[in-house]
């Protein structure tokens, strides 16, 4: 089998996507062009925003201060985050220039594990209430192991009561003080560092879903188990648990090891920010100035690793343009409303097989729509890609007119605004970019449902979209955490098989972008969380409520993919059709749906 990063690799349905990649970063000057992600781009956005409307309280539209809230499913969730300046000795994420990452918790974990440790009577039934809600995450087959046995949670028992009998002699002994003068002093901290490590590192575990433990000097450790037990101390405010998990995390988890140890590693970023700043601590890592911010050239070489390794971009654009030219076969001029444009990327491979046409290519007008930039030129990315556009319409004689629309609210758009005409034959696409549309626990009017409206009165000739197909976007966090951790596994550990470990713009593409989609899902609440995706079958709903349904998938084109799957690509990767959709996925699990609809 040949791999997808061997330069003799060919396949000629994507030629003209790289191509147009490698033109962009010949451009004079890109080098140095910065690159602003849509995540980022949301969350400054909405910042600003709030700030222009409420220059007294930046989040919250009453007046008062709220913090986002990590408690438990029945209290209500917060729509806005406190913005609290992390430590200035917080390791948020990984240091970009040293291959040696410490993750030492810093003074701002230790003051919160002096407020909380041991500062009730009911610290070990917290604790032992947290595994049991954990276990309930958890398959019983096969055995998930913890470490937490009868004998192992009964020795961290001890040490917790022996700790609160030393606590209550020295206020009898020496009056009253406070929780957070005499925590430290409570238990000894390489006491309770080394009970955890014999709780929790088991030499006999066996692990979930055939994914081999990390192991550390002959001792295997389950870091998935121990990243499910953080989340659910931190989901029962326990924070002086989640701390203890956090450290055995940081010290076997890695941004240079195996998929499993990238993972940790990531998602341990995130659950420290949140557990320092309650959600304010990942909005400080995306907007502070003195964060490494990768270049646009950047961006596009981790992307051309990301679109040419495994298949799920690839099918996903040829399935949409595939569809779009059987409804365009005659048309004489073709209106393709893309939501979330970006730089294009998508459109090179469908201007190649429009030039090629039967008769003759249309007139091809695109509509761009993309979040604006920072500062005084909010539209200059979105116009530099009908740019380009023209220029390769250009090299292959398709006649070509553009329209950018940089808007940071999509449900705002106005049917006029996308300039439509009587005589064009109109596809709406969007590929993977609705999942940053804010849904019904922001607000009752879901932009969701919005922009499923707006697209429904263009009444288009065809409708392809393709969504990440994820369960994490519940409110309640234990749940979401759990289900991001499958999900970004999953991905992950397709990375693994198919790119070194040591590729420089692999790594760039998981610290930059599924790390800040990771540090969103896990750090942030309301309005800052805007990684929200939802599962193929509940997109189904949406758009049958909307008034659309479903085209059959060709089945001349699933053919093609399937063999192009079996020829091309790692024999984990999975294709399946299920009520029309086509499916993409890793193992066993679906990251990937793409269908087509039209008016009902």
């Amino acid at each position: 089998m040949a791999s997808m990063t061997d330069p003799s690799f060919e396949d000629t349905d994507f030629s003209e996507t790289i191509n147009f990649i490698n033109q962009i970063l010949m451009e004079e000057n890109f080098d140095h062009t910065p690159f602003h992600d849509s995540l980022t781009l949301q969350i400054t956005q909405k910042s600003f925003s709030d700030a222009l409307l409420h220059p007294l309280d930046m989040h919250n539209p009453n007046g008062r201060t709220t913090t986002c809230s990590n408690s438990n499913s029945n209290s209500s969730i917060d729509n806005s985050c406190e913005l609290k300046p992390l430590s200035p000795h917080t390791h948020v994420s990984d240091q970009h220039n040293h291959p040696s990452i410490s993750h030492n918790l810093d003074s701002s974990i230790t003051n919160m594990l002096a407020q909380n440790i041991f500062s009730n009577a009911d610290s070990v039934s917290l604790f032992n209430k947290g595994f049991e809600e954990a276990n309930k995450f958890l398959p019983p087959q096969p055995q998930l192991s913890t470490g937490l046995d009868s004998s192992n949670f009964n020795m961290i028992r001890e040490i917790a009561l022996k700790g609160r009998k030393n606590h209550d002699r020295e206020e009898e002994q020496e009056g009253r003080r406070s929780n957070k003068q005499t925590a430290i002093s409570v238990v000894d901290e390489d006491e309770l560092s080394e009970m955890f490590d014999k709780v929790l590192l088991n030499v006999e575990n066996d692990c979930l879903q055939n994914e081999q433990p990390y192991s550390a000097n002959g001792v295997k450790v389950d870091l998935r188990n121990l990243l499910l037990m953080c989340s659910q101390a931190m989901y029962d405010n326990d924070n002086r648990n989640a701390i203890g998990f956090l450290k055995q995390i940081r010290q076997h988890s890695s941004p240079f090891g195996d998929a499993s140890q990238r993972v940790a590693h990531y998602f341990a970023n995130g659950l420290e920010a949140r557990l320092v700043g309650d959600g304010a601590g990942a909005q400080t890592f995306y907007s502070s100035p003195s964060t490494k911010r990768i270049t646009a050239s950047e961006f596009l070489k981790a992307y051309q690793v990301h679109f040419t390794s495994p298949p799920f971009k690839k099918f996903a654009f040829l399935f949409a343009n595939e569809m779009i030219m059987k409804v365009a076969a005659k048309a004489e001029t073709l209106h393709i409303i893309d939501f979330g444009i970006l730089y294009g990327f998508q459109w090179p491979i469908l201007i190649k097989f429009l030039s090629d046409r039967e008769g003759g290519p249309p007139k091809l007008r695109i509509t761009g729509i993309e979040f604006p930039l920072p500062g005084f030129r909010p539209t200059e990315r979105i116009e530099e890609t009908g740019h380009r556009l023209a220029n390769y319409c250009k090299r292959f004689n398709v006649p070509f007119e553009y329209n950018a629309i940089a808007s940071r609210s999509w449900e705002t758009i106005r049917v006029e605004d996308l300039k439509i005409k009587s005589n064009e034959l109109i596809a709406v696409n969007c590929s993977m970019r609705f999942k940053n549309l804010l849904d019904e626990s922001i607000d009752a009017n879901s932009p969701r449902n919005t922009v499923l409206n707006l697209i429904r009165k263009i009444n288009p000739n065809i409708f392809t979209l393709s969504i990440v197909n994820g369960s994490y976007n519940s409110p309640f966090f234990a749940t979401r955490f759990r289900e991001a951790l499958f999900h970004f596994s999953a991905f992950y550990d397709s990375i693994d098989t198919v790119i070194p470990r040591e590729n420089e713009w692999r790594m760039m593409l998981e610290r930059e972008i599924m790390g800040r989609e990771v540090m969103n899902v896990v750090a942030c609440e309301g309005l800052e969380r805007v990684e929200r995706p939802e599962a193929y079958k509940q997109w189904q709903v949406r758009t049958t409520k909307a008034g659309f349904k479903q085209l059959p998938l060709d089945a001349e084109l699933m053919d093609k993919f399937k063999s192009k799957l079996r020829k091309w690509y790692h024999k984990d990767f999975e294709f399946e059709e299920d009520n029309k959709w086509m499916l993409q996925g890793w193992k066993g699990r679906i990251l990937y749906a793409s269908t087509c609809l039209v008016p009902a």
